[in-house]
Order: C-alpha cells, then structure tokens, then sequence
C-alpha cells in the first residue's frame, strides 16, 4: 500500500465565517465516514455492487474510517501517486474546544487500492479542507438538505446538488461518538458525498468545491494534486 506522506508546516487554521475570529486545531481526530446515505436501500444496493468487484461489505453502516489528522491541510496544494485518484466534495464536521464548525472538503482517494481495501485508498490521500468554516450554534438543528454541493475538476462540473440525500450531521457525529475512543477530543470528520453527474471517477489535478447556502453564504475550495510525486 502506498500511503500519502504529508509534512505539516503549520496545524491547520479556519477563519470563521461572519466573525474576525479563527480556530487552529493542533490535536484532534481525522475521519471519513462513508455510506453515509440516508435511504438504507441505496446504501445496501451500493454494498452489493461493491462486493460484485470483490470489495468487502463493511462490518457496519454507516462506516467511519480513522486517518492521520495530517492528511486534513488547507494548503491547496497536495502530492498523490501515478494511481487513479479522485476528490469529491463533502460537508466537514469540526469540533474544538468543546463548540461544532461546519466546513466542506475532499475525500481525495485511491480508486487502485480502492479495489481491494477502502480504508487504505482513503488513507493513501491527502483530505484537502477549505480555510473558512461556518460556527454552528446547535448540532441537532443543523439542517444541510436545502444546501447545495458542487465539485468541478479541470473546469469540468463533476457534482451537483442537494446533501438532502446524506444523513442528519447530528446523526453522523453522534454514531461518530458513540463508536470511537474520540471522547471530548477536538475531531474532524468528512460526512459523505453526492453521486458523479457521470458515474465514473475523473483523474484530475485542479479541483475545486463549494457549498451553498439559501441564505447566500457560499464555502468555496480550490485544490490542486501533484502526480507521480509519492
């Protein structure tokens, strides 16, 4: 298994939305969550075609994966190897001292390793993060269903649409809680995707992500993936 290698310069540091203040997480937990889907059927459906290619079905749903916290960076520029990898856009639950921040990044993976074992394809990437996170007041009344995501790589619009498809955030993190060793730590976890707009993974090196607010506010992303340097 090739795995990212990644020198951290400085933790990484969000500016939060609206205010003049920044949080700079130094110790915290790194985690993808996958088949965060809220229709258990389309979940399911997407095991059984996992299996099909000979992926095993995770031992439970939804899945979270731990990664090394230094794979989470905002610098926009990464390194990755010759594999076939790909990003796509995720809404990125943070808690710091004790208080939630909505953010988005990338769930950037190895789609090679992928085929044999997903939590080593995750770990095989770096996870990039914008630099603005959004202060969220009640975990419980965070309510992403009529925001809209969107992903494009190389200038091309790879994802579009609601996250009304994913589980509640006060779902993700509370199972998140209740299955780990995190305790009161400060975490970040990436909290699933919407699907392609064609189905197939793009190999891309400049990627860009936004989520959208009905009330205009916007989080924007732009990452660019160095090949063949691991």
């Amino acid at each position: 298994m090739q795995t990212q290698q990644t020198t951290r310069q400085v933790p990484p540091t969000f500016r939060v939305v609206g205010t003049e203040k920044t949080i700079t997480l130094t110790d915290f937990h790194g985690v993808v969550a996958g088949y965060t889907g809220r229709d258990p059927e389309a979940v399911q459906h997407h095991i059984d075609e996992l299996a099909a290619i000979g992926v095993a079905p995770p031992p439970e749903v939804p899945m979270f994966y731990r990664m090394d916290s230094d794979l989470f960076e905002t610098s926009g520029e990464h390194d990755a190897s010759d594999n076939l990898t790909s990003g796509e856009i995720e809404p990125l639950y943070i808690r710091h001292e004790g208080k939630f921040y909505l953010g988005i990044g990338s769930d950037h993976t190895d789609r090679d390793i992928e085929a044999t074992d997903i939590g080593d394809s995750k770990r095989a990437c770096p996870k990039p993060v914008a630099g603005e996170v959004i202060a969220v007041e009640s975990l419980e009344n965070l309510d992403l269903d009529q925001c809209t995501a969107r992903s494009w790589v190389d200038g091309e619009l790879y994802q579009d649409g609601p996250l009304s498809g994913l589980r509640k955030p006060a779902d993700v993190v509370e199972r998140l809680l209740a299955r780990t060793d995190i305790g009161e730590a400060d975490f970040m976890c990436l909290g699933g995707t919407l699907p392609l707009l064609n189905g197939k993974f793009v190999d891309g090196t400049s990627w860009k992500l936004e989520l959208s607010f009905p009330n205009g506010t916007t989080i924007e992303h732009n990452y660019k993936i160095k090949k063949g340097s691991l």
